[in-house]
């Protein structure tokens, strides 16, 4: 789930590096010392609400709110050699209310699990040999809340085609992480029991991609992956009701493998309208299988000013061990009342405005760009919500 509203435009302020002067007389110089490129702030306000949760075994208030802040700056220089070297920093910053995880324990008003911060930082760095049109990059990333620890690190390395119309990429990521094992409070040796163990996740995904210019107007972007999770694959605090009215933790399978196959496509029609397209299949052997389609048309309304209507279907069915409540039995090995996980169709739309003013935002020079976006989505078990964000770019 992706959320985000605006805090600390006065973290631009720590930015405002002074980039080295540029020879009058070479247009083709290129900085050896590392300077800033650019710096983006996206912060975001999302809000959804349903009665399928997961955590009450598929029945009660799915509500919740998040509040979202990112910062990435981007660094560059050229070596000797005239390779580019670009340094990627992100930090994020959750913060989160959610009714439907205060029903962990079910007579409590406020639990320690209503609200949360997630903090997640990434650092990236990659050598581009412009020559050779060839990219190697490597990256680290963490995410921390309460009750979920997660590491990752990914390798990639892309080649241009000697005409540079195409582009192959082929990437590789790992995330270990670690889940604290929260129980509903009915099913722990003792309701005031706070000794969490922990289980281990592990994913590793291998992604394949190809860019293709096909003309001045047509571009295509064809993507395949593989990924494999093992571990805990469940969640301790998800409830599932029995026909026999008994209540039990979701209980998962520890392996999955998972194939997306999807491919974008983009076509310009003259100066001021693109048509962005986009279509994903997946399948996993958890028996669920999806298709997803995206379109998205912005329209340049003015040399500064644009908007970009957008919409998303997609459909999933569900994985074989999913049953609502009080639907499973004894006979079920594995069980689960997550609809995320079941049967569901879903519409997301919404409008985003993208304003880039000659003489920078609000008049200042390098506050370069504004984008702000809203979404509304609607799920076909009941839930629905919303999100508005909004980017700025200082360059």
């Amino acid at each position: 789930m992706k959320r985000i509203f605006i805090t600390g435009f006065a973290l631009l302020s720590l930015f405002r590096l002074n980039a080295q002067t540029k020879p009058a007389d070479s247009t083709a110089y290129k900085s050896t010392k590392l300077k800033l490129e650019e710096v983006n702030l996206i912060s975001s306000y999302y809000k959804q609400d349903g009665d399928r949760s997961a955590v009450t075994g598929g029945v009660g208030t799915e509500e919740l709110t998040d509040v979202s802040n990112a910062i990435d700056v981007k660094l560059i220089k050229y070596g000797k050699s005239g390779k580019k070297h670009t340094l990627d920093l992100e930090v994020g910053l959750d913060y989160y209310t959610s009714a439907s995880s205060d029903k962990i324990d079910l007579q409590a008003n406020s639990s320690a699990s209503s609200a949360d911060i997630r903090v997640y930082p990434s650092l990236s760095y990659s050598v581009e040999n412009e020559e050779k049109g060839s990219t190697f990059a490597a990256g680290i990333s963490s995410s921390t809340e309460f009750d979920y620890q997660s590491f990752g690190g990914n390798v990639s390395y892309s080649q241009k085609t000697k005409n540079r119309s195409g582009e192959f990429t082929a990437k590789f990521q790992a995330f270990l992480d670690q889940v604290k094992l929260i129980t509903p409070t009915e099913l722990r040796p003792s309701p005031d029991d706070r000794s969490y163990g922990t289980a281990s996740r592990n994913t590793f995904a291998g992604s394949l991609s190809y860019a293709q210019i096909v003309n001045k107007n047509f571009q295509l972007l064809f993507i395949a992956d593989l990924i494999t999770q093992n571990g805990y694959l469940g969640l301790p605090f998800h409830r599932v009701y029995f026909t026999d009215g008994s209540v039990h933790i979701e209980n998962l399978p520890d392996k999955r493998l998972k194939i997306p196959l999807g491919v974008r496509a983009s076509y310009f029609l003259g100066d001021n309208f693109i048509i962005r397209g986009y279509y994903r299949f997946y399948t996993d052997d958890w028996g669920l299988t999806s298709h997803t389609a995206d379109i998205e048309v912005p329209v340049k309304l003015s040399p500064v000013f644009s908007l970009s209507p957008f919409y998303r279907y997609y459909t999933q069915t569900g994985v074989k061990y999913f049953k609502g409540f009080q639907e499973h039995t004894a006979a079920d090995e594995f069980y689960t009342s997550n609809y995320d996980l079941s049967k569901f169709n879903s519409n997301f739309l919404g409008m985003g405005m993208k304003y880039t003013p000659l003489k920078g935002v609000f008049g200042l020079k390098h506050f370069h760009t504004l984008e702000l976006r809203y979404g509304h989505y609607t799920k076909t078990t009941n839930m629905l919500s919303n999100i508005v964000s909004i980017a700025i770019k200082y360059k």
